[in-house]
């Protein structure tokens, strides 16, 4: 049946025991399908790649009226003059995941080479930030104004929370200008993933300016350190757990991180050698070269028979936990509140750049990948052109003066204790 599609006709029709077809006399394939049940439906048949098709555009009714639907018949094959497959883009929509189902795949797929601590933190992102604000977008609709204001939103703390995750555990979610930047590095290797399978061909985290990555660098001085050293023993003597604070001990005198501590296995003391051989950390495995002051604190442990754990916890054959509970109690005794248990590892490298130890030195001892990350500590190390300065002056000052030039002191060698 053919005739000009309009509202008369359309509710003119009957419905009969079979479906029927009318197509419009004024655009080429638009047409009306009419059901045994009376559902109007608009849709555009057309040739593509040879194969006869069929597009549904919509159910008669709001928003699609006879000239709403013949004007998207029209747009649709300007489409198709383009060489365009409109049934095609449609396929395609429907198997376009959404936010949410893309970090699900990238999750199952994309983390291969992740360590299991960072997919923590990646997992911890994603259901706290990208899900709530983006989960629901598809992942070819999302664009640099979405990522804007998702980056804004978390600043704002839109998405911040305090809830309980079990009978001792507790989330803490905060917003900040921190978070919104590290959750966008991450949203963009999302997307760089998105992009690698196809889903996009852009990645619109690209080009929108984040918010100014600031490095809370916190260096101990000789008298904070004096002071946090009284509070351990102070804290000790009052029958806090011994194990947590000779661990906080090891991150002074090392410098380690926090997880390498708290997974140190006696498998991995290298008393002979005078190191620590981890199987894995941040960077890897690695050697820890330590000194003779941490050896010493290791040789006095005692070990709990049955716990491969140098620091135990109170779980038979699991490590040590709650660590951070423990320091805020330890930091705040010695008057510093706002020094984080990171910061006994910027403490242990400042020291080594003042003392005159290269930078690689203390990125070799530090466990540092690449030059950069020590390049941090460059402002603490003394100019060597005002150290040759110094010296010269002194010595024609020692001789204009007629006084004999200062001896250099070597100060002893400690050699590390060893152990069984």
């Amino acid at each position: 049946m053919q005739g000009k599609i309009s509202k008369r006709l359309v509710d003119s029709l009957a419905p009969s025991s079979t479906e029927l077809f009318v197509w419009d006399t004024d655009v080429k394939g638009f047409g009306l399908k009419l059901t045994p049940t009376g559902k109007r439906v608009y849709l555009l048949q057309y040739r593509s790649s040879g194969r006869l098709r069929r597009y549904t555009i919509g159910t008669h009714g709001s928003p699609w009226t006879p000239e709403a639907a013949r004007q998207e018949a029209g747009r649709l094959l300007g489409l198709i003059a383009m060489g365009k497959d409109p049934s095609e883009q449609k396929a395609q929509a429907k198997a376009m995941p959404t936010m949410a189902e893309l970090c699900d795949i990238y999750l199952a797929e994309g983390t291969a080479a992740k360590k299991a601590s960072t997919l923590a933190i990646d997992r911890g992102r994603i259901t706290r930030h990208i899900v709530p604000l983006l989960g629901r977008k598809r992942v070819d609709q999302i664009t640099r104004a979405d990522i804007q204001r998702f980056m804004i939103a978390v600043a704002e703390g839109k998405t911040a929370t305090d809830e309980k995750t079990g009978p001792k555990g507790r989330a803490i979610v905060t917003g900040g200008k921190g978070t919104a930047t590290r959750c966008m590095g991450f949203l963009g290797g999302i997307l760089a993933f998105a992009v690698e399978r196809g889903y996009r061909t852009d990645n619109p985290v690209h080009g929108v300016k984040k918010y100014p990555e600031q490095r809370r660098e916190r260096f101990l001085t000789a008298d904070e350190l004096t002071r946090l050293g009284e509070a351990l023993q102070q804290s000790e003597q009052e029958g806090v757990n011994p194990f947590a604070v000779n661990a906080l001990r090891l991150l002074l005198l090392s410098g380690m991180r926090r997880g390498e501590v708290l997974t140190l296995q006696w498998s991995h003391v290298d008393f002979e050698q005078g190191c620590l051989r981890l199987p894995d950390s941040k960077t890897g495995a690695k050697i820890v070269h330590i000194g003779a002051a941490a050896f010493e604190l290791l040789a006095r442990l005692p070990r709990i028979e049955g716990n491969p754990y140098c620091f135990p916890g109170a779980v038979e054959g699991q490590s040590l936990v709650g660590l951070p509970k423990i320091w805020r109690k330890i930091r705040d005794r010695a008057g510093l509140p706002d020094v984080r248990i990171h910061d006994t590892r910027h403490g242990f490298a400042s020291i080594g750049v003042i003392s005159g130890m290269g930078l690689p030195v203390v990125g070799a001892l530090l466990g540092h990948k690449t030059p950069s990350v020590t390049a941090r500590y460059a402002h603490l190390s003394a100019d060597p052109l005002k150290l040759a300065a110094d010296r010269i002056s002194g010595q024609i000052a020692a001789a204009l003066n007629g006084t004999p030039k200062a001896e250099v002191v070597q100060l002893p060698k400690i050699h590390a204790n060893q152990g069984g």
